[in-house]
């Protein structure tokens, strides 16, 4: 598996090898053993799956708050993203900067996402699916949500946002000056 470090600490791009034949492919997508040697030693408790019909549907900037914050595992199994991270760790030196990063069906790059990062897509392709694991259980009464374009955090969305797609929710999140991050750095 190659690891890339990304700007924010804690959060990586993992690409699992693929062996390739005239069949199609194989690629292991995780193994603990392999997390733990590029320090990670999330144990995952739940898969998660999800399907986006149009481009540029956004779903994000997601939280949960402790006690069920939660570490991800982020990949696409059909189609691609704009994948983005803010770091709302009070107290670290980049908290409020983001990284985004396309991931895709083609490469099979994951995004390990550390608790107390915000998290949220916008889909490039259309009937996207992605999978993700987690490692807490959801809770309704630690969910939350951050305004996915709020000037205040500066992130490039692409022209995809032009027509973006969003459910209710996150039409309605909080703006980022409103938000009281529940996270801490160390």
């Amino acid at each position: 598996m190659i690891t890339t470090n990304l700007d924010l600490e804690g959060a990586k791009l993992l690409t699992p090898r693929r062996f390739a034949d005239e069949r199609g492919f194989f690629s292991e997508t995780y193994n603990r053993a392999q997390m733990a040697e590029q320090g990670i030693h999330t144990e995952f408790v739940q898969d998660n799956h999800s399907k986006s019909v149009k481009v540029g549907t956004v779903r994000g900037l997601h939280y949960q708050s402790p006690p069920f914050a939660q570490a991800k595992l982020v990949r696409v199994v059909r189609g691609a993203i704009r994948d983005v991270i803010v770091d709302v760790r009070i107290g670290s030196p980049t908290f409020g900067q983001h990284v985004a990063v396309r991931l895709d069906s083609e490469t099979g790059a994951q995004l390990f996402v550390p608790a107390g990062f915000l998290h949220g897509f916008i889909t490039l392709d259309p009937d996207t699916e992605i999978s993700y694991k987690v490692d807490a259980h959801y809770s309704a009464e630690c969910d939350g949500s951050v305004l996915w374009n709020d000037p205040a955090l500066g992130i490039d969305w692409g022209d995809e946002a032009a027509a973006a797609v969003l459910s209710d929710k996150d039409r309605a999140a909080t703006r980022f000056e409103d938000f009281k991050s529940p996270f801490s750095y160390r």
